[in-house]
């Protein structure tokens, strides 16, 4: 009986520290010295709406904007479809008559559009949440922004150096660019331009 209380008090011992004062304190911490990136990397717009997450890829349609890897989760950023904030991963086997159907069609898509069909512009990421994509599926979508805005490539090269980021440490991966941070510079600049024409 002294041993079956014993191990009783260590497993609420251990519970207390590993399931309430460990996470409380990185909690504590995270909020303190991270309070942005703690709290989801919510990007607000100029009305101080959310937007979305700079963590999260989100789905662009329009030809107004630089589009994102393809993703399983169709964000709503609060409408009534799916709740903001869910992410996900299909899980769907390569073999799947769904993911390759889906392929397929963004394949004859992006050749219709005579773009390169990149394997980013076509295969979502393994988590499904990949807020980047690369300067070469960036330039491949260049001319449609840029037609559909009705503005010159150098309105746009600065913004896109402005919201590359580099690779991990310097070394790790390769340098990617944060679609919604871009797209919201653009719209950014179409309002300061409307505002000063």
């Amino acid at each position: 009986m002294k041993e079956f209380i014993k191990a009783i008090r260590l497993t609420l011992v251990f519970w207390l520290l590993t399931g309430i004062l460990y996470p409380l304190l990185i909690l504590g911490i995270a909020q303190s010295i991270f309070p942005i990136t703690a709290n989801g990397s919510i990007m607000l717009n100029i009305n101080d709406q959310p937007i979305g997450s700079t963590l999260i890829g989100q789905g662009f349609t329009t030809e107004r904007y630089f589009q994102s890897r393809p993703s399983a989760v169709k964000y709503s950023q609060g409408q009534k479809a799916q709740p903001y904030g869910i992410s996900g991963a299909t899980n769907l086997a390569p073999g799947n008559l769904q993911l390759i159907n889906r392929v397929k069609e963004d394949f004859e898509k992006l050749k219709e559009d005579n773009k390169k069909p990149l394997a980013e512009l076509i295969y979502a990421s393994g988590s499904g949440l990949d807020p980047h994509i690369s300067l070469k599926a960036i330039r491949e979508q260049l001319p449609r922004v840029l037609q559909a805005r009705g503005i010159k490539e150098d309105d746009v090269i600065p913004l896109i150096k402005q919201y590359t980021d580099g690779r991990f440490l310097g070394i790790f991966g390769e340098p990617g660019v944060n679609i919604l941070r871009l797209n919201y510079a653009l719209d950014l600049q179409d309002i300061n331009r409307r505002a000063n024409n």
